[in-house]
């Protein structure tokens, strides 16, 4: 089978009423495992950006006008190209994005259930017949599409955190104009563009501008732009809101977590454990969702810490290309420093190491660190590296009020042997998300997902949520005759 790349000419380019030359130059894709260059894409300045959602805008009426089974339709085509063409979305995750193929099998499950959600929206029920104080008046409320939308994705889920945004906007009648990191600008950028290329998308409805953070304000500042969707830091996220919030334009901002997976005493511990490895570290831990902090009530935490450890120490880190590893790379050298320093910090007030806490190139080892108390690094602050910072607390009432003490609040996890007692508990976080005897990491498309406090603005992604993130109400009213008024 040609792959979808193969069919054009890409390379240097970025996606903007079809393969073009970019203002700003062109951008390398390296291999975080190896430091290849894989390609190019061209990267995108302001006069890209203001081309771009120009022609977004003159493009979008015409498509907000078609029907809705026929957007729809090109949904679905897209779904169905993706899932032909699996492996070369895969691949491409795996390389750029140092992801291990199961990650990057599990990425692209995610986004075709996206796309299957999105699908569904443009045929459901878009209005409303309101009641009216008047007789001889007919009242509807109806949804329309925002206009143009922009899109800003981050490095670490870059298909599935571009496409949950994309695909619903479109179904919905907007245009996009989307911003990818630079650092996985062709698995979340030009294979992204390809497939709705693939699929058939009318020319100016779609735009992939990949670059820094130029095109990202110059998006976040455009007036023609009705809507910024940003997925990324709290540190970006703010500057972002700020910029948008110039022009009254709507920003949904899912941001940063510090998330806590809390184990109560009648937990199993095996299976405790086992959550615990996977929410800290799959995905080097470069994850919103990692469980940051391992909240354990002290009765057990010898054993969690000794169980937990030792998953630590067996798991087999290197090139996810090449070799059949559980943690691949982390994506650059300024975040390997800035897991380094929170964890030398953290043990040098006090905490231990238990397992890890070293690396080779890119490659950080899962880390375990006992006796972490609430004024340390590895507790206050987001890692986004794979480290299990593990905290004793005497009973639930501490568990929930060192869960509650952080800035964040995306989602929490509890491991009980009591469902009761675990909603019960679930009560009290200060999170958009819990989930009881699971880990923390979960996403479905047709789920309300989102955060508060420092991990959004309380948007919410999935699929009848996305009538909220991507329309707005239009209230309309009519007459079969005008009437004259007292004046």
């Amino acid at each position: 089978m040609t792959e979808l790349l193969d069919q054009v000419d890409w390379q240097g380019k970025l996606y903007s009423n079809g393969w073009r030359d970019a203002s700003g130059g062109v951008l390398d894709s390296t291999e975080p495992a190896t430091g290849a260059v894989l390609g190019q894409v061209g990267q995108a300045d302001a006069a890209d950006v203001a081309a771009a959602t120009a022609r977004a805008a003159e493009a979008q009426p015409s498509w907000a006008e078609q029907t809705g089974p026929a957007r729809a339709a090109l949904i679905r085509r897209a779904a169905a190209i993706l899932s032909d063409n699996r492996a070369e979305f895969e691949r491409w995750l795996v390389r750029e994005g140092g992801a291990v193929p199961g990650k990057a099998a599990f990425e692209v499950e995610l986004v075709l259930g996206e796309l299957w959600e999105a699908a569904a929206l443009p045929t459901q029920p878009w209005g409303h017949l309101l009641p009216t104080s008047e007789p001889g008046r007919e009242s509807i409320a109806r949804r329309v599409p925002l206009g143009v939308v922009g899109v800003i994705s981050p490095w670490n889920f870059p298909q599935i955190l571009s496409v949950r945004a994309i695909a619903p906007a479109l179904a919905l009648g907007n245009a996009v104009v989307l911003k990818p990191d630079a650092q996985t600008a062709i698995s979340g950028g030009a294979l992204v563009a390809r497939l709705f290329e693939a699929a058939g998308l009318p020319d100016g409805l779609l735009h992939v501008l990949p670059g820094d953070a130029e095109p990202g304000a110059a998006l976040a500042a455009d007036p023609s732009v009705a809507m910024i969707a940003f997925t990324g830091s709290t540190a970006v996220g703010r500057e972002v809101g700020a910029v948008a919030g110039r022009t009254l334009k709507r920003v949904s901002l899912e941001l940063g977590g510090n998330n806590a997976l809390i184990v109560l005493d009648d937990a199993d511990l095996e299976v405790a454990s086992s959550a615990g490895a996977w929410g800290a570290f799959l995905h080097q831990g470069q994850v919103c969702m990692t469980a940051g902090r391992h909240i354990v009530l002290e009765s057990i935490a010898d054993e969690y810490l000794e169980r937990l450890a030792k998953r630590a120490a067996n798991l087999p880190v290197g090139d996810p290309h090449t070799e059949q590893v559980a943690l691949g790379p982390l994506i650059n050298e300024r975040q390997l420093a800035n897991v380094d320093r929170i964890v030398t910090e953290t043990v040098a007030a006090g905490a231990e190491i238990r397992a890890g806490g070293n690396y080779e190139r890119l490659f950080y080892q899962p880390t375990v660190l006992a006796g972490v108390t609430t004024t340390m690094p590895a507790f206050r602050e987001e890692i986004f590296g794979p480290v299990a910072p593990v905290v004793v607390v005497r009973d639930e009432a501490e568990a929930v009020r060192v869960a509650n003490d952080t800035e964040y609040g995306l989602v929490a996890a509890i491991q009980t042997g009591s469902v009761d007692r675990g909603l019960d508990l679930a009560r009290g976080l200060r999170t958009g998300i819990v989930h009881v005897n699971d880990q923390t990491l979960n996403n479905d498309a047709y789920a309300p997902f989102g955060g508060t406090g420092a991990s959004g603005n309380g948007s919410r992604f999935g699929s009848q949520s996305s009538w909220d993130e991507f329309t707005q109400w239009q209230w309309v009213t009519s007459r079969k005759e005008a009437h004259g008024f007292p004046f």
